[in-house]
Order: C-alpha cells, then structure tokens, then sequence
C-alpha cells in the first residue's frame, strides 16, 4: 500500500512543536500505531509529549524505557500506550507483554524503538521519522500507509 498522507516539518524546534504536533495528529489521526523513529537523544520523546498534550492527555509523560509501556487517558474511552523497545532482547519479551493485543486495540500506541520488534508491526501504521539538523533543530517526516 502506497502512502496515504505524508509532510516533512524541517528546522523545527522546541517552540514549533506544538503546531507540528497538531498537524502529525491530522495526518496520522486516522491510524492507531504510530512509530517513532529517530536515533538516540533525536527528541522523540519529547515529540510525543507535544503530540499527547495536542490530544488533550494531562497527565506526566515519560519515556517508559524501563516499564516497556505507559499508559496516558486522552478522556475516558480513549487512551494512549506508549512504548519504548529499546531495552528488550528480542521480538518475544514484546509479544510475551502481548503487544500485538495493543495494537490491535482502537487504542493509539506509540512506539518508539519498533526497528527491534519488525515481525509485530501492522501493515496500516505511521511512521514519524526524527532526523537531527543541529543542537535545536530536527526535521521530522510522517507517513501513514
């Protein structure tokens, strides 16, 4: 399947992230699992902060580099599982947590690291790639096939 939607933000910082975060929602808003792609310290963590808070989460978000997941309330039918595979071993502690359950929710879930998990990826997804321009700029690409 060819991409559906797809925009490149270049020389984004801190304070464009709010508005950028707004548009990734209207483009990838219509897909549950969303992958963060970016190397260490590229932000996406950080993206993903702007990107609940756009969707009205209140709550702290953190990167769950050591829970695996976390999980953020946008109201009270709809939540957010945010997942960070960086430290699993292998593609089985990640379907052993039943991440594919996840993501066969119609919850949104957020992954960042999923190049660690490539078997449990669903077909129908968006891609957020992260790239470092300089110390406070990235350029962030979105894609959703």
């Amino acid at each position: 399947m060819a991409d559906v939607d797809a925009k490149t933000f270049t020389s984004v910082g801190l304070n464009d992230l709010s508005s950028v975060a707004e548009e990734i929602i209207n483009i990838a808003g219509k897909v549950n699992v969303w992958l963060f792609h970016g190397e260490m310290g590229a932000g996406k963590t950080t993206l993903i902060k702007a990107i609940t808070k756009a969707m009205g989460v209140e709550d702290a978000v953190s990167s769950p580099t050591f829970s695996i997941v976390n999980e953020y309330w946008i109201d009270p039918k709809r939540k957010i599982f945010h997942f960070d595979f960086y430290r699993i071993k292998n593609e089985s502690e990640a379907w052993d947590i039943g991440t594919e359950e996840y993501f066969d929710s119609e919850h949104y879930c957020f992954v960042e690291w999923s190049e660690k998990i490539p078997g449990l990826i669903p077909q129908r997804k968006a891609d957020i790639n992260i790239s470092i321009e300089d110390n406070t700029h990235r350029t962030i690409a979105v894609s959703v096939s």
